[in-house]
């Protein structure tokens, strides 16, 4: 069914469990869509508006391998991958980026992504031990900034003020967004990112339709195809950069490899393609909860998965019931998908 022809459901309910009472929940409004633009399935609002914050910078990172500044200054797959992160600011992550913005000619300084500490715990401590303060290269966006300097070295523009919508780097960015998710974006529609660049809202079956074509190349030229498969390829080989350690994104594409391209934005957006399917998720929590937004991926990813193997089933029966756990360790109760309404 065409996306503008459907209409609102009840969204898919999340529930948190403590002992055997049920605690709180999430809404999540979820679109699942083929590369035409067709809708499969949905709950909740297909229509709604979402800012995909960090979801789509697999789709912003485009520029980099289309352009060709990928290949003039030899990215590996590793860094490919960390411009599609939002990483958890641990040594590997600090030093890929690093790594990038010496290749192109430019110091951390030349990042305007902003500063925050590490979020892995680990990491955070490592460096307050040390009585240092983080840095723009502990950004979880920094990948995918160093990405953008390197577009604009390569293409001979000033690099500063290239978080500006107005900047080339980003007017070619926001050109490539909007081909592949299917939607006009303008000022209108524009906000600021947290790491400063623009975002935009984007219709839920936009975003859906916009991960199919990430999977299957379908409505896309061989180049952008040829691009996202590389994107998707380096991902695959390097789980740990897309995330970290522990986290949802890495472990999923850690056991998956290229059968799930997943990346969740902040305030509880997660998107995913599956590929061999056909299709592509799009998932909004109303309450901004990221954890919630996991439970319905993994619900999902199981019951749309083709023929998964007995690892991927284990991992995603393992992350669609997570267990809620207090401050000693002990398991108190859990989180799970309680009502799935719609088709």
């Amino acid at each position: 069914m065409p996306a503008d022809q459907s209409p609102p459901r009840p969204p898919i309910t999340v529930g948190v469990v403590r002992g055997k009472h049920a605690e709180s929940t999430h809404a999540i409004h979820a679109v699942i869509a083929r590369d035409d633009g067709s809708l499969v399935a949905w709950h909740g609002d297909p229509q709604r508006q979402t800012f995909p914050r960090s979801a789509v910078k697999s789709i912003q990172a485009l520029a980099l391998v289309e352009s060709g500044a990928a290949d003039r200054f030899g990215f590996t797959p590793t860094e490919l991958a960390l411009t599609c992160s939002s990483h958890a600011g641990t040594p590997l992550h600090e030093e890929t980026a690093r790594s990038m913005l010496a290749k192109a000619g430019l110091e951390p300084e030349a990042l305007e992504c902003g500063a925050h500490w590490p979020l892995e715990e680990a990491s955070a401590r490592a460096l307050a031990r040390l009585g240092a303060e983080p840095g723009p290269l502990h950004n979880n966006c920094s990948g995918k900034h160093a990405g953008f300097l390197a577009v604009a070295r390569h293409l001979g523009l000033d690099p500063t003020g290239y978080v500006s919508p107005d900047h080339p780097v980003q007017k070619r960015v926001t050109a490539t967004l909007a081909e592949v998710c299917g939607v006009p974006l303008s000022a209108a529609n524009r906000a600021t990112d947290g790491c400063s660049i623009p975002t935009y809202k984007i219709p839920l079956a936009s975003l859906a339709t916009g991960f199919a074509r990430i999977g299957t190349g379908g409505s896309l030229s061989a180049n952008r195809q040829a691009a996202f498969e590389r994107l998707r390829r380096a991902v695959a080989e390097n789980p740990l950069l897309i995330a970290g350690p522990g986290r949802f994104d890495s472990r999923v594409t850690a056991t998956c490899g290229t059968r799930v391209f997943l990346k969740s934005g902040a305030e509880g957006v997660l998107c995913a393609a599956i590929p061999a399917a056909g299709l592509g998720i799009a998932l909004k929590a109303e309450d901004g909860a990221l954890r919630g937004s996991e439970v319905a991926m993994a619900e999902l990813l199981l019951k749309l998965l083709p023929a998964p193997t007995p690892e991927e089933r284990a991992l995603l029966n393992e992350l669609r019931l997570p267990p809620l756990k207090n401050w000693r360790g002990t398991n108190v109760g859990h989180l799970g998908m309680t009502v799935a309404s719609g088709r």
